[in-house]
């Protein structure tokens, strides 16, 4: 998926203000649009000009893809890097239908799109008098955080970075820190509420709430999937063969297990209630699964000759049901 100038799509500099880009994306439509357009490619470059326009105009998604874009090297096939929105607060609405926008489109604004909410009074517009009250709209923004996180609970300190436009339609970027209290018993995907966080309300209407989506950092050691957790347990060959009592690590303690005689490919020993636990009494906790693998020991002259002596011995074809 090649990276996508959108400044380039709209023939602006990257320091343009929003009147800049209005002016450019008018310019382009009444230029592509299918409808009146009798260029061959009109309607392929209409979507092009509107998804340039729908980043840029925005100055939460243009604060974003600029951050972002500092990381694109040129790469042919560019995806964001996971959680590349972690941090960053989204308001604005979701895309205006389904196949709208392109493939990198989606990949970039797909989650924080549909995390958004449709509100008024986003990009430090100012109340309106004659209005009623009326509540403030939800910001949504996504969290990393430690599995550990998620068996302990924590506070974190959370720094947030939204943008807003100033008198000069330039984009402005904001940072506010937050503590944020962690509940015990978290998941991926789940959404960490925080009443009164969002945007201001108007006419002394309350404030929206801010929705913390929650992903979990990268561990070599622990893979998630729901409440259960899963991790490899290297075997020596004799332990693989013969079995074996062993202390092995889970994400808070350690504890023992048996290992079977006889390794299998595939096998995985269950420890129930050892992933990650559940919110409440009634909610039950996910369990820590260990993959078996088979390991050899280093390479030694005695290590050798031991092999030697198991192919002289040993009457055993690996190939033979080939």
């Amino acid at each position: 998926m090649e990276f996508k100038d959108y400044y380039k799509v709209l023939g602006v500099e990257r320091d343009a203000s929003a009147d800049d880009i209005k002016k450019a994306y008018r310019r382009l439509a009444r230029k592509y649009h299918p409808d009146v357009s009798k260029e061959a490619d009109a309607q392929d470059r209409m979507r092009e000009v509107n998804e340039a326009n729908d980043v840029l105009s925005d100055p939460e998604k243009r604060a974003a893809y600029d951050g972002l874009g500092q990381q694109y090297q040129g790469q042919q096939d560019f995806r964001p890097p996971p959680n590349w929105d972690a941090g960053f607060e989204f308001t604005g609405a979701p895309p205006r239908g389904e196949g709208d926008h392109s493939a990198f489109f989606e990949e970039l604004f797909g989650r924080a799109a549909r995390q958004s909410r449709a509100g008024s009074g986003a990009h430090g517009r100012g109340p309106r008098h004659d209005m009623p009250p009326m509540r403030g709209s939800d910001h949504h923004a996504s969290i990393e955080l430690d599995l550990l996180d998620a068996y302990n609970g924590a506070e974190r300190q959370l720094s947030l970075r939204g943008a807003r436009l100033d008198d000069a339609g330039h984009v402005v970027t904001e940072e506010r820190t937050l503590s944020v209290k962690i509940p015990k018993g978290v998941i991926e995907g789940q959404q960490i509420r925080l009443a009164g966080q969002g945007a201001p309300g108007h006419g002394g209407g309350p404030a929206g709430d801010l929705y913390l989506e929650v992903h979990f950092r990268p561990d070599a050691r622990w893979r998630v999937d729901g409440r259960n957790v899963t991790a490899s347990l290297p075997l020596a060959p004799w332990e693989a063969a013969l079995g074996a009592q062993i202390e092995v690590p889970t994400p808070t303690s350690r504890v023992e297990v048996t290992v079977p005689a006889g390794w299998k490919k595939g096998r995985k020993l269950r420890l129930k209630g050892h992933g990650i636990p559940g919110r409440s009494a009634a909610d039950a906790a996910g369990d820590l699964y260990l993959e078996l693998e088979l390991t050899l020991p280093p390479d030694s002259p005695r290590a050798r000759e031991l092999f030697a002596a198991m192919a002289n011995e040993l009457a055993y074809n690996p190939r033979a049901g080939l």
